[in-house]
């Protein structure tokens, strides 16, 4: 453990065993549990509780009031069974976040790199969230759901079970999404429904004017023809040039469980 007085606040609660990093700010009445590896120049701030199981890697910051490895609220999970979360590195974890550990420790809930998850975020057990993420205000992640990269869900938004979020989405505040979320779309209202491809983002993030406009067409095809979602995709395939953009949409629909969100007519 690092032994550095003027880093770890004598009032916090940080185990013998918790591997601590080089250069780790920890502030009063922080509470880090065994078993716990908390990598370089993070720092963790008052009553925020790291408990046993998770591993955090460089440059995190994990504000008051966090807990990171909570025990799951899932039925499914056995009491005294050992859960994991590994979070990458450049996250940010603000005031009263909760991030749930694994149903069991065969199985992992992971933050990637550069996340921003804003006051009152709740993951739940087994979720998976790539980088470069937004997570508003309140906003609620259940079970096993999957985020891709530089996902958007504004405050209030309310993913269930085993969601999936494709890359560069916009999920509009107060959302209560049932449904798998393709990528590069804007999804709002309640219903839930398709408002458009997310051009801003995408032009922001360095895409083309051609490739913008494929994914246009190709939405186009999926939420305003008559077809069925089959014909769609094979329509996609015939008429619009293959781009990694446009191969992770077929591969993201094709491969969705639950199905995709729909448009309200």
């Amino acid at each position: 453990m690092n032994k550095e007085s003027d880093l770890i606040s004598p009032l916090a609660y940080v185990h013998p065993e918790a591997q601590i990093g080089k250069n780790v700010k920890i502030y009063p009445f922080a509470y880090i549990e065994r078993g716990t590896v908390i990598g370089d120049n993070c720092v963790i701030m008052s009553h925020a509780s790291i408990l046993e199981g998770v591993e955090i890697g460089a440059d995190n910051y994990i504000y008051q009031n966090a807990v990171i490895g909570a025990v799951p609220q899932s039925f499914r999970y056995t009491i005294g069974h050992r859960t994991r979360v590994v979070i990458g590195q450049g996250n940010r974890i603000r005031e009263n976040v909760v991030i749930a550990g694994s149903l069991d420790e065969n199985t992992t809930t992971v933050i990637g790199d550069c996340n921003f998850l804003m006051d009152g975020v709740h993951v739940c057990h087994d979720v998976h969230i790539g980088d470069d993420n937004v997570l508003g205000i309140g906003a609620q992640v259940a079970g096993e759901c999957h985020l891709e990269h530089h996902v958007i869900l504004s405050s209030g938004v309310i993913l269930q079970h085993l969601v999936r979020v494709g890359r560069y989405s916009l999920v509009q505040s107060g959302c209560v999404v049932q449904k798998d979320v393709p990528p590069y779309i804007i999804l709002g209202g309640n219903p839930v429904s398709y408002h458009g491809v997310s051009a801003v983002i995408l032009q922001k993030k360095g895409v083309d004017e051609r490739t913008l406009r494929h994914i246009t067409n190709a939405y186009r095809i999926v939420y305003t023809g008559n077809e069925s979602l089959e014909d769609a995709i094979q329509k996609i395939k015939d008429q619009i040039p293959s781009s990694p953009e446009i191969d992770h949409i077929v591969d993201f629909i094709q491969g969705s469980q639950r199905g995709i969100v729909r448009r309200v007519q």
